[in-house]
């Protein structure tokens, strides 16, 4: 489960003892149509780059080398280095590994379906199809997707877990091979949506109509059905009985521990709760509803409503309206279904603003989407919550991780007080994750605050209060979820996040031109490489074996990404423990699926509009 925080690009990794040079770049030379800069005028140049030959040259040359060079079989991680020796998801992973998780393979995947919409080239939809089938040998027999699949097969998949996944401190999601598949991090739903979109292109190819069917299959089954979680799913399905349930708490604590410490995933296996964490009910309809614009099938629009459902039932009573990452799926220990719960250790049971944000627009929209006004009903309430418990001008000047956020992340169910979570610690073995009331020294990796825009908010929630019975009409008339024909799917995933309102019948795609500066700024640095480099946001530790079981006094690693040097979770190169033999260092220029996506989206964007 990926920090709910980290919304921006992913991090790329690199180990602190293994740097790349960066490399120079070079000339344009175009290898596909033999345009090149050389000797040209910087106007003359800037003029090849931004023509429409010049763009489309450029993306097939960057498309070609990540199809034929960086992908493994047409599968993708999230970072490498140019020689291939190191690769990297959001650990450093294996060569032969598929990182399902966005930004890796099916996000590339919708980059180069998005290339074939905007310019017919067959080339991009030939690298589309073979990620596609990189992605159907990587779906698991249930129908889903976990994080990552290792084509070496499943003996160095375990070897990976391990090694690496075992000794990520904060990543507590790759410290177990869990054996089923995830809603997290929108990797079932992302994977899902491209194979969905490679079968409307060629609805003949039986292994991209199998999977889909099994995906879809996969949703509907793990749906939770009856009782107070009706309509809502899991993080992960099905249910792993070798999951973990509890995380170690030492013996040995530093002697400066407070008696209030409490340890965290006090609710057991939160996979099983009802979860919202990052979206994965939102994910789900969001998927389903594709499959109702596309496919026709109205099946799909029940389970829809019932998720629906599922968000207005969990909002807590007030005067704490909000919602948790997870709630209870059924009673446990004496504490109803429905009831917030805790998630990893440092996930405490307790109220989240940003879930809460996350659901009120959720309200909005299937609002604007069944024209039923009560979704709206228990809006108030949430925002009268969300004014009640901001952050203090104390505990915002009192630590700087939190100084530009409005709100805290975690408030106690009850009190209403901000919970603030802490670790201990140099590594997984002598450390753990605790929390407490005290706002300083938070976690750097998972925000002790947010900014949570209640005035936007308020103001839409005005906004849609004020729509005229017509205009509601109009809205559900255009919806998905009204019967009739089925009609296309908008012509680009990969520009911005798709938002549920973008499936209304009769919705412009249009997308803006970029500036002809910032095209040919993409294109020179494209250069005859065939490749971009960005600066990689982390770096890694080499796998050194389990850490040291020592107890550590210190708080060197309280507030930083990763603990000691056995610790193989990133960290940002600039801002590493203050301990030695850590140092900050210059990041390294690395190949980004990120960065890839985002540039070939630029020329995207040029050539489309």
């Amino acid at each position: 489960m990926n920090s709910p925080a980290k919304k921006s690009p992913p991090s790329s990794t690199l180990s602190r003892r293994r740097l790349v040079q960066a490399a120079t770049a070079a000339p344009l030379v175009g290898a596909a149509s033999g345009l090149t800069t050389a000797g040209l005028t910087s106007s003359a140049a800037a003029a090849t780059a931004t023509s429409a030959e010049g763009v489309r040259d450029a993306m097939l040359r960057a498309a070609t080398y990540m199809d034929e060079t960086v992908s493994y079989e047409g599968a993708y991680v999230w970072s490498y280095r140019p020689d291939m020796s190191l690769t990297w998801g959001e650990m450093e992973a294996r060569r032969t590994m598929c990182w399902v998780q966005p930004p890796g393979t099916p996000t590339v995947g919708h980059a180069l379906l998005d290339a074939y919409a905007s310019t017919g080239e067959k080339r991009f939809l030939d690298a589309a199809r073979r990620t596609g089938r990189a992605l159907v040998r990587a779906q698991r027999p249930e129908g889903g997707w976990n994080y990552i699949h290792d084509f070496a097969g499943p003996k160095s998949l375990k070897r990976w877990y391990e090694s690496i996944g075992i000794n990520g401190w904060r990543l507590e999601e790759f410290q177990h091979l869990y054996d089923n598949s995830t809603f997290d991090d929108a990797a079932t739903s992302t994977a899902g949506q491209l194979i969905l979109r490679l079968h409307l292109l060629d609805p003949r190819d039986r292994g991209f109509k199998r999977s889909l069917n099994k995906v879809i299959a996969f949703i509907t089954d793990a749906q939770i059905r009856g009782g107070v979680g009706d309509g809502g799913w899991p993080q992960r399905w099905p249910v792993d009985p070798k999951a973990t349930t509890e995380m170690p708490w030492p013996k040995k604590r530093p002697s400066w521990l407070s008696a209030d410490a409490k340890p965290g995933m006090v609710d057991g296996d939160y996979t099983q709760h009802v979860t919202f964490n990052d979206n994965v009910l939102g994910e789900n309809i969001k998927l389903m509803l594709m499959c109702v614009v596309s496919l026709g099938r109205d099946d799909l629009v029940e389970p829809v409503r019932r998720a629906m459902e599922c968000v207005r039932r969990m909002q807590q009573p007030a005067p704490q309206a909000g919602w948790g990452l997870q709630h209870l799926a059924e009673d446990l220990d004496g504490r109803p279904a429905g009831a917030v719960a805790a998630g990893r250790s440092y996930e405490p049971r307790a109220l989240a603003t940003h879930t809460t944000q996350t659901n009120v627009e959720q309200l909005f929209t299937y609002f604007q989407l069944t024209g039923d006004r009560s979704f709206l009903d228990g809006v108030p309430a949430a925002l009268d919550w969300l004014a009640g418990c901001r952050l203090t001008e104390q505990q915002r000047a009192e630590n700087p991780l939190i100084a530009s956020r409005t709100h805290p992340t975690f408030v106690e169910p009850g009190t209403n007080r901000a919970l603030f979570v802490h670790r201990f610690g140099s590594n997984i073995v002598n450390g753990a994750y605790y929390y407490d009331y005290d706002h300083r020294d938070t976690l750097s990796h998972y925000s002790g605050g947010r900014s949570v825009p209640e005035a936007r908010l308020r103001a839409e929630y005005d906004r849609l209060r004020a729509l005229s019975d017509a205009e509601v009409a109009d809205l559900v008339a255009r919806s998905p979820l009204t019967p009739g024909d089925s009609y296309e799917l908008p012509p680009f995933f990969s520009l911005h996040d798709l938002g549920l309102l973008e499936l209304l019948r009769g919705t412009s795609h249009e997308v803006s031109r970029p500036g002809d500066a910032e095209v040919a700024r993409v294109v020179t640095d494209l250069g005859e490489k065939g490749y971009w480099l960005s600066a990689a946001d982390a770096i890694t530790n080499p796998f050194r074996g389990p850490g040291s079981k020592h107890p550590y006094d210190g708080k060197a690693y309280m507030s930083k990404h990763v603990g000691d040097t056995f610790d193989t979770s990133p960290y940002p190169a600039n801002n590493p423990p203050a301990v030695p033999p850590y140092q900050p260092a210059e990041p390294p220029q690395l190949i980004n699926t990120s960065t890839f996506v985002e540039n070939l989206g630029t020329l995207i964007r040029a050539s489309a509009s």
